[in-house]
Formats: structure tokens, C-alpha cells, sequence
């Protein structure tokens, strides 16, 4: 009870920075059932006293939603451009890694008393939708489609994600250091594959999930140093 109300007063204090979740619709591909649509039923309790630094619409509740539906809009894909072999399997991957953080954060979710986890858990799958909306437009094949939560096609993102869950189980500080980590590397991961990228859709939709992962990371690291 005690770290949960550092936690609390962490939000409280401005810190929740987990907006920017960039929708395009439902996810649609098996996962459990979990967190379907999610993004828009997070309780308000979560984010009531938050503020999101450096928005121009302000902090609170109102600034959040703002901010989510300023993402929801800007998620309508961009022109299509050319995408090589190479930059068609990142793209693969990335669905991966999302999928990666939307299934953990879930599981950390049922484990603790801290609604934070659920409500990123949202946007991941809301970045997930848009990855595979990308997969679809460039006819590459979906490595989660019809792949249960927690479970994962490449067999590297598979252990990745068993040490990380591993990481969890046994402490809320262990769970938030285990988020930080999906985020550190998924802002690496992002950051490589903007280079030389040239289509006008994929860059935009990568562009969002880095903005994304900054702001959970951010997140995080405010949430870990509460403990």
C-alpha cells in the first residue's frame, strides 16, 4: 500500500506523461482478449490530477484527452512510399516489440495495484493497430496475428520477453525497471530505423511511437524514483 501511494502522489505531483497514443481503430488480431479498445475505457482515477509536460493544451484530464484525440487524428496514414526488404522486416519487428509491451504491461497490470500499466498497456494497443495497418498496406506478413498474449513468433523477442516478465513478478520497483527497459529499447529500435527511411506513412507512424516511448520513459523513471 505504501508504494502505491508514492506512486499516487507522483501523479498527483505531475508527473504521468503517458499520453500520445496513436490510434487508428480496435486491434483486431488474437491476443487473449486483452485489452481490446481499452484506450478509451482507462479510469479516470489514473489520470484525474495528471499534467503532461510541455503540452500546449495543458495539464489534467482535459490536456490528456486533448492530446489523445490530437493522436488519434494525426494517426490517418500518410502517402505510401517504397520500403526495402530490410526496412519491411523492421516494420515486422516492430509489431513484435509493441506487442511485446501491450502484453506485459498487461500482466503487470494484473499483478499490481497500479493502474498506470494499464493505462500504457492501452496505448501500445493502439500502436500496435497502426503498425499493422502499415504491415497491411505493405502486404508483409503479421508475425503476432492468431499469437496469444505473451506468446511471440521470433524466438529472441520471445526470451526478451520471459527475462522481463521473470524481472517482475516479485516487486512493483521490479515491474516499473522491467517498463523502462521495454521503453529504452524500443526508443533505440525507433530511432534506427527513422534512418534513411524515406516512405512518408511509415515515418509518421514511427515518429509518433518514438514521441510515445519518450513520454513512457519518462514516465517510469518519475514512477521508479517514487518507490
Amino acid at each position: 500500500m505504501k508504494r502505491n501511494t508514492k506512486i499516487a502522489t507522483a501523479l498527483a505531483a505531475g508527473v504521468l506523461t503517458i499520453g500520445g497514443v496513436l490510434a487508428v481503430g480496435p486491434v483486431t488480431a488474437d491476443q487473449g482478449g486483452a485489452a481490446s479498445g481499452a484506450a478509451q475505457t482507462a479510469p479516470q482515477s489514473l489520470l484525474m490530477n495528471a499534467q503532461h509536460p510541455g503540452s500546449h493544451h495543458g495539464g489534467g484530464m482535459d490536456g490528456i484527452r486533448q492530446h489523445d484525440r490530437n493522436c488519434d487524428g494525426a494517426a490517418a496514414l500518410a502517402e505510401q512510399g517504397t520500403l526495402t526488404a530490410a526496412q519491411k522486416a523492421t516494420l515486422a519487428g516492430m509489431a513484435e516489440e509493441e506487442k511485446l509491451a501491450h502484453d506485459l504491461y498487461t500482466e503487470f497490470s494484473a499483478r499490481y495495484d497500479a493502474r498506470a500499466f494499464e493505462r500504457i498497456a492501452a496505448a501500445e494497443s493502439s500502436h500496435l493497430t497502426a503498425v499493422r495497418a502499415l504491415l497491411n498496406r505493405y502486404d508483409v506478413t503479421d508475425p503476432t496475428a492468431g499469437e496469444q498474449a505473451g506468446e511471440f513468433t521470433d524466438p529472441a523477442v520471445q526470451a526478451t520477453y520471459n527475462r522481463l516478465l521473470k524481472q517482475g513478478e516479485d516487486s512493483l520497483t521490479g515491474a516499473l525497471k522491467a517498463g523502462r527497459t521495454v521503453e529504452t529499447d524500443d526508443i533505440a529500435v525507433l530511432t534506427q530505423a527513422l534512418s534513411g527511411l524515406t516512405a512518408p506513412d511509415t515515418r509518421h507512424v514511427y515518429t509518433h511511437l518514438l514521441a510515445a516511448s519518450e513520454r513512457h520513459l519518462t514516465a517510469f523513471e518519475h514512477w521508479i524514483a517514487a518507490q
